[in-house]
C-alpha cells in the first residue's frame, strides 16, 4: 500500500464511524460524560461503585446555536424522549467517553431512569454559547452535595468539544485547566488541505485499491441495513420508509428507486425516533450516512452484486460525501442529504458501469437539483427529506448514465466539477448564514 492510500483510508476511518443517535445530543452526552469522569477521577472518595447512578448532578451545557438546532426535537436512545437535556442526563449517568460517537451505548433501564429524574427535577441546563463556532458544546458538571468521608465539597468539571462532534478540545477540573489542544477548526482546515481529495483520485483509489484493505467498509451495510429492517418492522417517527415499503401496488411500484427509498428512509425514521441500533455516519452524522450508502447497499441486494463491487462503490459514494464536506463544514444551514445523496448517486452509476464523465455529470445534476434543501433541525421529518435526497440521487444517476448533464450555463454549475463542488460548499456554508439564524430564531419562538 501506498503512503497516498494510506492517508485516504485514515480519512474514511476518521469520517465514517458507528454513531449511535443523532450525534448533536450525543455529541452532549460526550462532553459531559467526560467531565464526570474527570470528577471520578480527582474525587475518589465520593465515587463508591455506582456513584454515578446515585449522585445528584447539575448539568451546564452551553451549545452553539447549531447544536441546539438539531437537538431540539430528535429522538434520544432508548428514552422514549427528545432533546438535548436527557441526552446529557445519559452521559452523566452512564457515558463513557472512551466510547467516542456509541458513549451511551451501556445506557440501561435504571440509567434511563435515572436520567430522566434528573431532568424532572431541574438538573439540566442548556443555553446558547456566545460562539463562533458552528459545531460547539462546553458541558460543566457539578456533584451536589458530598460522601460521607470526602473531603471534596461540589465539585466541578468541564469538557469543551469543538468543530468536530467527537473531538474534545479542553478540559478543566475546579477551575484548573487540565488539558488544552488545537481547535477542530484549524485541524479541519489543515486536513482539508493536506487531503487534496478530487473525485477523479477517488474514483481511482476506489477502483484499483486491493480488496482486503477496504473490506472493512462493509460495516456499512451491516449496521445501517440493521436500522432499516428494524425501521420497516417497528412504528418508527412518520413511518415514511414503512409507508413506501406497503404501498408498491397502489402508488410506488417495485422498481428500485421505490426499494431504495423505502430502505433508506426506513433505517431514518429508526434513527431520529430513538432507535437504540448505530448507524454507520459519514462525516459527523448518522442520516447522512445512512443516506450516502442505503441507496448503493439496496441496488447491490436487489441486482445481487457481490462483496467486493459492493465495497469499492461504497467507498466512492463515502468519499465523495467526506470531498464535498470539507467546503461545507460539519453542521450548515443546507440539509446534509443533498451531499450524502450525491454520494450514493456516483455509488450507483459506478455499479452500473458509469466512468469519471458520468459520476461528474451525476454530481453537478444533484447540485442543480437539490442544493436549496435547508436543515431545519434534526427529527423524525428527516426520513421524509432523506427519502427525496434518494429519489434524486436515482434520477441523477440515470440521466448521467444517459449522458445527460446539467450544463454550466444553468446556476451554479461549472465545466468543472471540482468548481461546482467549491460553489455548493459556498452557498451552504457562507450563502445562507441568514437563513441558518432565521431558521433557529423561528425554532426558538414556537
Amino acid at each position: 500500500m501506498t503512503e497516498r492510500e494510506r492517508q485516504i483510508i485514515d480519512i474514511i476511518h476518521r469520517e465514517v464511524k458507528p454513531a449511535l443517535g443523532c450525534t448533536e445530543p450525543i455529541a452532549v452526552a460526550l462532553a459531559v460524560a467526560k467531565a464526570v469522569e474527570i470528577i471520578t477521577e480527582n474525587c475518589p472518595c465520593i465515587c463508591p461503585e455506582g456513584w454515578r447512578l446515585k449522585a445528584g448532578f447539575r448539568l451546564d451545557v452551553a451549545v452553539s446555536g447549531n447544536i441546539l438546532k438539531n437537538g431540539m426535537g430528535v429522538g434520544i436512545p432508548g428514552t422514549g424522549m427528545v432533546g438535548l437535556p436527557v441526552a446529557a442526563a445519559l452521559g452523566a449517568v452512564c457515558g463513557e467517553s472512551s466510547r467516542g460517537l456509541e458513549v451511551i451505548s451501556g445506557l440501561n433501564d435504571a440509567a434511563v431512569a435515572r436520567a430522566k429524574e434528573l431532568v424532572a427535577q431541574g438538573k439540566v441546563h442548556i443555553s446558547v454559547a456566545p460562539t463562533d463556532h458552528l459545531l460547539y458544546v462546553k458541558a460543566t458538571v457539578s456533584v451536589d452535595g458530598r460522601a460521607e468521608a470526602s473531603t471534596e465539597l461540589d465539585p466541578h468539571a468541564y469538557a469543551v468539544i469543538e468543530d468536530d462532534h467527537d473531538r474534545i478540545v479542553e478540559t478543566s477540573f475546579a477551575d484548573r485547566i487540565l488539558a488544552s489542544s488545537e481547535s477542530g477548526a484549524a485541524v479541519v482546515e489543515h486536513s482539508a488541505e493536506d487531503d487534496g481529495l478530487s473525485v477523479r483520485e477517488i474514483l481511482s483509489f476506489a477502483e484499483s485499491i486491493p480488496f482486503e484493505d477496504i473490506a472493512f467498509i462493509l460495516d456499512d451495510r451491516r449496521l445501517n441495513l440493521a436500522l432499516a429492517l428494524e425501521g420497516l418492522e417497528g412504528d418508527y417517527g412518520l413511518k415514511v420508509g414503512k409507508a413506501i415499503r406497503e404501498n408498491q401496488e397502489e402508488v410506488f411500484g417495485d422498481d428500485f428507486m421505490s426499494y431504495a427509498m423505502g430502505m433508506t428512509a426506513a433505517a431514518s425514521d429508526a434513527r431520529m425516533a430513538g432507535s437504540t441500533l448505530p448507524a454507520m455516519s459519514n462525516s459527523g452524522s448518522g442520516n447522512q450516512g445512512i443516506t450516502v450508502s442505503m441507496p448503493v447497499i439496496a441496488f447491490a441486494m436487489k441486482y445481487g452484486i457481490d462483496d467486493e463491487k459492493l465495497a469499492r462503490a461504497l467507498i466512492l459514494s463515502n468519499l465523495v460525501a467526506i470531498h464535498i464536506k470539507t467546503y461545507l463544514g460539519k453542521l450548515s444551514a443546507l440539509c446534509g442529504c443533498v451531499v450524502a445523496s450525491t454520494g450514493s448517486a456516483c455509488g450507483i452509476v459506478w455499479l452500473q458501469g458509469g466512468g469519471y464523465e458520468q459520476i461528474c455529470s451525476a454530481i453537478k445534476n444533484m447540485t442543480g437539483n437539490i442544493t436549496g434543501m435547508v436543515c431545519d433541525g434534526a427529527k423524525v421529518g428527516c426520513a421524509m427529506k432523506v427519502a427525496s435526497g434518494v429519489s434524486c440521487a436515482v434520477q441523477s444517476a440515470v440521466l448521467a448514465l444517459r449522458g445527460t448533464c446539467i450544463p454550466s450555463t444553468d446556476g451554479i454549475i461549472d465545466d468543472d466539477v471540482e468548481k461546482t463542488i467549491r460553489n455548493l460548499g459556498a452557498i451552504g456554508s457562507a450563502g445562507m448564514k441568514a437563513a441558518d439564524k432565521m431558521i433557529l430564531d423561528i425554532m426558538l419562538c414556537k
